[in-house]
């Protein structure tokens, strides 16, 4: 919630930055051609422009998990890069939005300032745990010490502190960060500011070292403390379907895993409009990659592999070719890898900047995938994975995408190990997909395509 905040004040300030800097500079007559009057209307486009800057270049996820310095470069090319040029591109179709060359650049200048001193108060915050809520963890078990380990590994993205563990010190969990079990929960929580329980248990109705306050428990859900599972607690704090604490039971009882048919025909039209349009703006560029590998390596240029969609159901997905002509010989699926020896030289230029995927555009519009979803597997890979992963078929609840969550949140891994990473991001998104969520997905992708994120 504070992240989002922080976005929401951002935007009041890109607003503010627009519309009075250039009416301003109007009326101090310090730039000639400043001749159109900015208007509240074109102030909301230009906050919304720079805002999706942010977004595609992972302004916030930088702020959050790496600190001021990594977030300081993405938000120089979130404003002076992608969005000064997404101004420049729509004043060609929309003339109102020309301010000028150097009215644009005082905009983006005192933007980029307004932006940055308050993202440096803001992570000072962060820091100091200012705006952080405070919980206390019910367990002392393999869950609690798994959630532990998560917890200390993801502590400045969560707008969370864990006080400590409560349960016998002769558990998974170090003593150290143990608590003794409270004769009045209630009580303790108001005394220590706690605003949520997270149960980390294998069985809920007995803990790990004892009897399960389930009567305290109540009294505090009924007193005003939120009280959680281990699971929904990972699916939104850290946005991922924990697979070593899922139990089939709650892919029945919970929130999502719903089937709507408006979604799919709203996100269906959606989707053959944009790889339509795509397909005509990225038609030059696919065609020079061809020319490229056509040069270095000769024929085929494009080729075609069999991939699990659907409901489980095979379909060839297309791609320019970035490997060498005897890549699997025999025909033998073999797992890409880190620095893969395989890939050429033009190879390792197309994928980097994801050329090698604009043909799967034609698998969008045929209707064998989507825009964003989990990216699919080949049948030989999924059946593998299939019976060392539980609950793998359920990624295959929707259409694969061209881009997908577990690719923004998870590096680039070819392991069963990995896969069983990703799949925890894949469920989440099955669980929670929806239009506005793929639309941050396709957004927040451009980041990966600039700074080549996951490609090997």
């Amino acid at each position: 919630m504070p992240y989002v905040l922080l976005g929401a004040f951002e935007f009041f300030l890109l607003f503010c930055s627009f519309y009075i800097v250039g009416n301003v500079q109007q009326w101090l007559n310090v730039v000639p051609e400043a001749h159109i009057a900015l208007n509240p209307e074109i102030a909301l486009v230009y906050a919304f422009l720079f805002s999706c800057g942010s977004l595609a270049m992972g302004v916030y996820l930088a702020l959050m998990r790496e600190g001021f310095l990594a977030m300081f470069f993405r938000t120089l090319v979130a404003y002076c890069f992608l969005g000064a040029l997404a101004v420049t591109i729509l004043s060609f179709v929309w003339p109102a939005l020309d301010l000028g060359g150097s009215n644009l650049f005082w905009v983006v200048m005192v933007s980029t300032g307004m932006t940055l001193s308050v993202r440096k108060v803001f992570s000072q915050l962060v820091d100091s745990d200012q705006l952080a809520r405070r919980i206390v963890i019910l367990g002392t078990g393999e869950h609690a010490r798994q959630l532990q380990s998560d917890y200390e590994r993801n502590k400045r993205g969560l707008s969370i502190r864990v006080l400590g563990y409560v349960g016998d010190a002769d558990q998974a969990i170090d003593p150290r960060y143990c608590m003794t079990t409270p004769d009045d929960w209630l009580a303790f929580c108001r005394t220590n500011r706690v605003s949520e329980i997270v149960v980390a248990q294998r069985e809920r109705r007995q803990s790990d070292g004892g009897h399960f306050p389930m009567q305290e428990l109540i009294r505090c859900k009924l007193g005003g403390v939120e009280v959680t599972n281990a699971l929904s607690f990972y699916e939104r704090e850290m946005n991922q379907v924990k697979l070593d604490i899922l139990q089939p039971s709650w892919i029945v009882f919970s929130d999502g895993f719903r089937v709507s048919r408006s979604r799919d025909f709203a996100k269906r039209l959606f989707d053959l409009a944009v790889s339509v349009l795509l397909g005509i703006i990225l038609l030059p560029f696919v065609l020079l990659a061809a020319l490229a590998v056509f040069f270095e390596t000769g024929r085929p240029i494009l080729y075609s592999q069999v991939r699990t969609g659907f409901n489980g159901k095979p379909f060839k997905i297309y791609k320019i070719r970035s490997m060498r002509q005897d890549a699997e010989k025999g025909g033998k699926a073999v797992w890409a890898k880190a620095n893969d020896s395989r890939v050429t030289r033009v190879g390792a230029f197309i994928r980097n900047t994801r050329l090698d995927e604009i043909p799967q555009l034609w698998n969008v519009i045929r209707g064998d995938m989507s825009f964003v979803g989990p990216r699919p597997e080949r049948p030989e890979f999924v059946e593998q994975l299939e019976r060392d992963i539980p609950f793998y078929t359920h990624r295959h609840a929707v259409k694969p995408g061209l881009m997908g969550w577990a690719q923004l949140n998870y590096p680039y891994g070819a392991s069963v190990e990995d896969a069983k990473g990703k799949l925890e991001y894949d469920l989440y998104y099955t669980k929670n997909h929806s239009f506005v969520m793929d639309l941050l997905i396709m957004i927040q992708t451009v980041e990966v395509v600039l700074l080549g994120k996951g490609v090997h």
